[in-house]
């Protein structure tokens, strides 16, 4: 079992920047994935970006909409993962959800808010 726990989510008006963080109960193997997914209200669940390592380069997956915005990045020795998030716009308010697979599962975070006030 793998217990993810984020932080750095807030209130902060459009054009700002935020940092979430999250790290993991375990060791998560670097070619694994660890990432961030997004639920705003009254919507699914969508994917924001994703990271994963083989031969020692990570390589990162953002959806569209984040794309020049937004920066994954990871520490292994930490088991910790960061999502910084520059010019944010209104459209990004919405509960952060920290993600990691591992070979036997995939586990989520309890998830933190970001709201963007216009």
């Amino acid at each position: 079992q793998v217990q993810l726990v984020e932080s750095g989510g807030g209130l902060v008006q459009a054009g700002g920047s935020l940092r979430l963080s999250c790290t993991a109960s375990k060791s998560i193997p670097s070619n694994n994935y660890m990432g961030w997914y997004r639920q705003a209200p009254g919507k699914q669940r969508e994917l924001v970006a994703l990271i994963t390592g083989s031969g020692g380069t990570n390589y990162a997956d953002y959806a569209e909409s984040v794309k020049g915005r937004f920066t994954i990045s990871r520490v292994n020795a930490k088991n910790t993962v960061y999502l910084q998030m520059n010019s944010l716009k209104a459209e990004d308010t919405a509960v952060y959800y920290c993600y990691c697979d591992t070979v036997l599962s995939e586990y989520w975070g309890q998830g933190t808010h970001v709201t963007v006030s216009s």
